[in-house]
């Protein structure tokens, strides 16, 4: 039994000695750890780094450094056994000298550096250069010299946002750019006005030269993409929707239309001498989200309806646009013909109702018409005329 043991010993004695650990200078120990970053982005990523201007200045450096080491015959001897990914392959050709990555460019990018000067995924604050050249191109602008031309434009468009006409919505990326299109960026409106032949940009996405006037009076001829990145980092960028987005008002909706509520005008069956006296022309105009029925089952138990059945004279139902902020404008164009009056309600106590009106329907209707077709910017109802003015 002994000299089985001793036979098992001998056979085992080669696994004893422990493997002695591979001495590497301290180029092929920094080549390892170069190379150990550059799998853990492919690992996190899931694709080789690439090159372009529109990359993390990180993935830039990764790939520059990829391809360096690659095309260096000591370097991919030393890294190949490491190579679980096949990285080296990728990067079999060697880097293209006119192609080649300016690294001193690449070094002013990286001034404003954070850390210790380790791993270069410790950087903190830097920009690709596609983002900074986009922010030199919107700060790049001169005098809109026809400015005069775009100025109606930026009044009409301010009053459409005013009316509720249109909206300032979040800016997304896919959202299109093309001619007449209006925007917010940095709180200034921006129109593009014209849009050059569409071209191939280095990265293979479709890219323009645009001109774009801004509503200060000036102008930049942006590049497409350039005002895309300027917009997405804008935390306030803006895109203002078309106004033919959907009807203001109709008898249906259009599809992809979102209802938004009812203008109600409503006479008042109210046996007050101030409203017996002025009963076809005493109107009160209002807005709901929901069902006027409703909305007026009550109104003899509510003093905004002064405390008294009232009568449906007409609706107009709304679409794709706030309903609160037409009835405002709708309040603010007949402000002067406003019902000054007081009444107790239930309980006794004084209440002003604040949307009754000594106003002719046709008044209102014309009204809504030029809500209608954009044209209400200005105007107000004059109660000695009897009729819609400007001014």
């Amino acid at each position: 039994m002994s000299d089985d043991l001793d036979d098992l010993a001998a056979d085992l004695a080669e696994f004893d000695a422990l493997e002695k650990p591979v001495k590497r200078s301290a180029i092929e120990e920094r080549v390892i750890a170069g190379f150990e970053e550059i799998q853990r982005f492919f690992e996190r990523e899931g694709h080789a780094p690439l090159r372009g201007e529109d990359k993390d200045i990180f993935e830039r450096l990764y790939a520059v450094r990829l391809e360096r080491l690659a095309s260096n015959p000591e370097y991919r001897f030393l890294l190949e056994p490491l190579d679980t990914n096949g990285l080296l392959s990728m990067s079999a050709e060697p880097p293209n000298d006119e192609a080649e990555i300016d690294l001193d460019d690449l070094a002013a990018d990286l001034a404003d550096i954070e850390g210790d000067g380790g791993d270069i995924t410790t950087l903190r604050h830097v920009r690709p250069a596609a983002e900074k050249k986009a922010a030199e191109e919107i700060a790049n602008r001169k005098t809109c010299d026809d400015f005069d031309r775009f100025r109606p434009l930026f009044e009409k468009v301010q009053g459409d946002l005013d009316v509720g006409l249109r909206m300032a919505r979040p800016f997304e990326r896919k959202s299109e750019i093309e001619p007449g299109r209006f925007f917010i960026l940095k709180g200034q409106k921006a129109y593009v006005a014209d849009k050059e032949e569409e071209f191939l940009n280095d990265q293979g996405t479709k890219d323009a030269r645009l001109r774009v006037i801004f509503d200060n009076g000036t102008e930049s001829n942006l590049l497409m993409r350039s005002l895309q990145r300027a917009l997405t980092d804008d935390d306030a960028g803006r895109r203002i929707t078309d106004p033919t987005a959907g009807p203001l008002f109709s008898d249906a909706a259009a599809d992809g239309d979102q209802a938004s509520g009812i203008i109600y005008v409503l006479r008042s069956k109210s046996d007050l001498p101030i409203v017996a006296e002025n009963r076809e022309l005493l109107h009160k105009i209002g807005v709901t989200g929901g069902s006027v029925e409703k909305r007026i089952a009550s109104a003899k138990l509510d003093p905004t309806f002064l405390m008294a059945d009232v009568e449906i004279v007409t609706t107009y139902e709304l679409y794709n646009i706030s309903r609160i902020r037409l009835e405002n404008l709708l309040h603010r164009v007949f402000e002067r013909a406003r019902l000054d009056i007081q009444i107790k309600d239930r309980f006794g106590h004084l209440v002003t109702p604040r949307e009754w009106f000594l106003v002719p329907l046709f008044a209102i209707d014309e009204a809504v018409e030029r809500i209608r077709d954009g044209s209400i910017r200005g105007v107000s109802y004059d109660p000695e005329q009897a009729c819609l003015s400007s001014g």
